[in-house]
């Protein structure tokens, strides 16, 4: 089967990082205390792919780069993966391996230049809600192959963290319209970019007025209420959903703060500390994401986004669970059995 996703919206190109360069070059990178890589696929690796949606000067490689305490998503790096898919905006994908205590994770970050720096941003979330669902399309594919791979390559999103900007105000019609659209169909984690510019009393008045304006437009984000297994994850999920948009700093520099060095901001007020809770909620945002909801993140992907599109698709493709339809069947030469049609099917809107 061709490595292309369907519509020849975008194609991935392996990873240099990963893939392409000798051993000796590849990127093996450190959670440097993170946790989280546990389950199952402990032994074989997994991956894990994270989307960062927001316009540009909010600081989303800074915080990636935080986030992982590695240089995971750089603005001078040439992008393993870059398809232009409109006139305004593109995707680039960076993939890393790290690695912490023999348990190896693939990491593809997904940035999203252009988005909403036009002067007329109609329909640009479009490319990207199409990227995630050629991302679902593809791992269907690989499903319904007679012999499929023992380990089908894992390119669907995970996670998408949205940056909105520090305003103080409201959400924008851009931010409404970006998340009723992508909750349905991909886990979408808000957060206040570049909060340090906002005093404590501005930033919680924000955050109130961003959960209203989410909870008014019935908007969908991590971790939803009706995935809530037991009393015990409710009680979690609640202090989380109760910090929701995360109040966000990121900086790749360090500082002398009391004789101990510590990742910060240095203003002129003083150092904004980026992992003390008290100056802003970045640890949060991290123990979300890499810690106690990593694994949680895959499932609900699998389970709830990747299976509402695949049932969709089948549906839609006339096949069943006991009687697929020969011509439907992909085959080993990437074929669909007799009628001999291409694999790439068109893959419509998951919404």
């Amino acid at each position: 089967m061709s490595s292309s996703p369907v519509n020849g919206a975008v194609e991935e190109v392996k990873s240099a990082a990963v893939e392409d360069k000798p051993a000796a070059e590849k990127a093996v990178l450190r959670l440097r205390g993170h946790r989280g890589c546990s389950g199952p696929d402990e032994k074989a690796g997994f991956e894990f792919n994270i989307m960062v949606v927001g316009q540009s000067g909010l600081g989303k490689s800074t915080l990636v780069n935080t986030l992982f305490k590695s240089k995971v998503s750089r603005k001078s790096c040439s992008p393993n993966y870059e398809e232009k898919i409109s006139k305004t905006v593109k995707l680039q994908s960076v993939s890393h391996v790290i690695e912490e205590k023999g348990v190896k994770m693939k990491l593809t970050v997904i940035d999203t230049p252009g988005f909403g720096d036009q002067i007329n941003n109609e329909n640009c979330w479009e490319p990207i809600v199409s990227y995630v669902n050629d991302q679902y399309e593809r791992y269907l594919k690989e499903e319904l192959y007679v012999n499929r791979k023992p380990r089908i390559p894992d390119t669907r999103v995970h996670c998408c963290v949205y940056f909105l900007p520090a305003t103080g105000h409201w959400l924008r019609p851009i931010d409404v319209e970006f998340m009723k659209r992508l909750g349905k169909i991909v886990s979408i984690v808000p957060v206040i970019a570049k909060a340090d510019t906002l005093t404590m009393e501005e930033r919680l008045e924000f955050k109130q007025r961003v959960r209203q304006d989410l909870k008014a437009n019935g908007i969908r984000v991590y971790p939803q209420t009706e995935y809530d297994e037991d009393p015990e994850d409710r009680i979690l999920n609640d202090k989380i959903r109760e910090n929701i948009p995360f109040a966000v700093v990121g900086t790749d520099k360090e500082h002398q703060v009391n004789g101990n060095k510590v990742l910060g901001r240095k203003t002129k007020w003083g150092i904004i500390e980026v992992e003390n809770v008290a100056h802003c909620e970045f640890t949060n945002l991290r123990d979300l994401l890499i810690r106690s909801h990593l694994q949680d993140l895959k499932d609900v992907t699998h389970n709830i986004h990747y299976e509402t599109f695949r049932v969709r698709r089948l549906n839609e493709s006339n096949l069943t669970v006991h009687g697929l339809a020969l011509s439907c069947f992909p085959m080993e030469n990437g074929t669909h059995g007799t009628n001999g049609t291409s694999d790439r099917s068109e893959s419509e809107s998951h919404l």
